[in-house]
């Protein structure tokens, strides 16, 4: 299995909200979702976030949000790599083990498929 994982938390402090802000009329986050859809290289493209508003907006974007990221996880200094990692265990008990792993920022909005 191809795994795309997208992480976004929401306590973003230098920009407030920064993955539910729209850019050019799409919240930021629905262009990396997009981009990862339409690629056809995935098949599950996962958020993993600690905020409710995200998740209604990955899943109206077509994303999967299976779980909610914990607290521990979703701190100012936590790393990408032990959110991708959770991300990866979580999925894997879900859809059994990826194959292939892909971190996909949300807030990359010139990504393209």
């Amino acid at each position: 299995m191809r795994l795309a994982v997208i992480p976004a938390r929401g306590g973003s402090k230098r920009i407030p909200r920064k993955n539910c802000r729209l850019f050019f009329g799409k919240p930021m986050i629905a262009w990396s979702i997009e981009a990862a859809l339409q690629s056809g290289l995935f098949d599950h493209v996962v958020v993993s976030t600690d905020d409710e508003e995200i998740a209604s907006i990955a899943r109206d974007f077509g994303a999967d949000v299976p779980f909610f990221r914990s607290p521990d996880l979703s701190g100012d200094l936590v790393a990408t790599r032990p959110v991708v990692n959770d991300a990866i265990h979580r999925i894997g008990a879900l859809y059994g083990p990826p194959s292939q792993v892909c971190c996909l920022y949300a807030t990359a909005p010139f990504v393209t498929p």
